[in-house]
């Protein structure tokens, strides 16, 4: 018969000492490198995500004011990982907006005689 502790059942069981399980630590140590890689990518995808969604605002802004299109005609357009930017419209300010779901968030104005627009991008320093 193997030699096994039993807890002292005059121990509550609350001063018991806890083991973590073996799949417990397994998965808290996959939680951690996930968490570790996303923090490794995230500048170079919120980079990328605000450079796919300017490129949508600024085309989709196009599409809807100079083309006469509608809004979901011209997101038909978008190829790529630009297909997956959603794009909404201020028919008052004549702006329409690309995002990307928690990534970035990118406008675009018309303009008579200028066309449209991009706004400035968080963080830059405009002339």
């Amino acid at each position: 018969m193997p030699n096994t502790v039993s807890p002292d059942p005059a121990i509550p069981d609350s001063v018991q000492p806890r083991r973590l399980r073996p799949l417990r630590l397994v998965l808290l140590i996959v939680l951690a490198g996930l968490i570790g890689a996303l923090a490794w990518v995230w500048t170079p995808l919120h980079r990328y995500a605000l450079t796919g969604t300017a490129y949508g605002a600024r085309v989709g802004c196009s599409c809807r004011y100079l083309g006469g299109r509608t809004l979901a005609d011209c997101h038909k357009d978008m190829e790529g990982a630009v297909r997956w930017v959603s794009l909404s419209e201020d028919p008052a300010t004549r702006t329409v907006t690309a995002s990307y779901p928690l990534l970035a968030r990118q406008s675009a104005t018309y303009r008579e005689g200028w066309g449209c627009q991009l706004q400035p991008w968080p963080g830059s320093n405009p002339p």
